[in-house]
């Protein structure tokens, strides 16, 4: 099975709103597929918020994509395997 989201694409919550980037994705065996979007923005006390795990029926695409994902995904739309320690991005 193929992923309808790629990793780094910035998506949207059709329901709520959010906007994130796809940090990961999970297959279940009940054929559900779920993407972790992390928000661009702190929380109050100034730390990086938990991923939002959202179903894909409820993601649209917003036509972004960010630095991460040109680094992890060539030009054949299929990501770079070995890990984080291999081609992992300096930032």
């Amino acid at each position: 099975m193929e992923f309808k989201f790629e990793l780094g694409e910035v998506l949207k919550d059709t329901i709520t709103g959010l906007r994130g980037v796809v940090m990961g994705r999970t297959q279940y065996i009940t054929g559900c597929t779920h993407y972790g979007l992390l928000t661009r923005k702190l929380n109050k006390d100034g730390k990086v918020p938990d991923w939002e795990w959202m179903d894909e029926m409820r993601l649209q695409r917003t036509g972004e994509k960010t630095p991460l994902h040109s680094n992890l995904v060539p030009k054949t739309g299929k990501p770079k395997n070995g890990g984080p320690a291999q081609n992992a991005p300096s930032w």
